[in-house]
């Protein structure tokens, strides 16, 4: 299945169609490209390629091998995974969750007021649930509050669903708000979000 392209200022996101939408991202800055969470898709891998210099692959997700290691090793890049800091990019590396089976990191680009979350907040529907942006199911009862709480993006982009171009700081306010609240929804909504993984 080919993604869907989705571009924007900063570059370009793909988006594969399910329930979950997984999402990857390709970020220019001076010229140089940075892969987020990216996963094999010839057209989406062709269009990055066109914004410029390929400058490296960063994982932040620890369960998010994807194919980022492989796609570094075709342009001959370094692949990222979970760095702790990020030189020579524009990113300040945020850390989000440390636990067992479960190690994710953000990215903040402050030039230009972009917050990149690889699963901890999506805009897929089974994380939205009608909203513009939600918490992940697994987190709902533990949203990760403090861990966002200093930053306002402009744009938000997310490792499940569309990149929001505007007001993600409204919509991270809103997914982070509502996450306990919305749980009820969610329940409802399982059987759906089941059968249309």
């Amino acid at each position: 299945m080919t993604a869907t392209l989705q571009r924007h200022r900063l570059g370009l996101t793909w988006i594969e169609e399910s329930r979950t939408s997984r999402s990857a991202h390709a970020l220019i800055s001076e010229g140089r490209v940075w892969l987020v969470d990216p996963f094999e898709d010839g057209p989406a891998l062709a269009a990055a390629a066109e914004l410029g210099e390929p400058a490296g692959v960063i994982q932040l997700l620890d369960r998010h091998n994807r194919d980022c290691a492989a796609i570094a090793s075709r342009l001959g890049v370094p692949h990222l995974r979970l760095p702790e800091r990020a030189p020579d990019t524009p990113f300040e590396v945020v850390k989000v969750i440390s636990r067992p089976g479960w190690k994710e990191l953000a990215l903040w680009w402050s030039d230009e007021q972009a917050l990149v979350v690889a699963e901890a907040i999506g805009t897929a529907e089974a994380f939205a649930l009608g909203r513009r942006a939600g918490v992940h199911p697994m987190l709902r009862l533990t949203p990760p509050r403090s861990q966002f709480s200093r930053y306002r993006p402009t744009m938000l982009l997310v490792g499940h669903g569309k990149t929001l171009e505007s007001e993600g700081a409204a919509a991270l306010e809103d997914a982070l708000a509502h996450s306990r609240g919305d749980i009820p929804k969610f329940l409802l909504e399982l059987p759906k979000l089941v059968r249309g993984s």
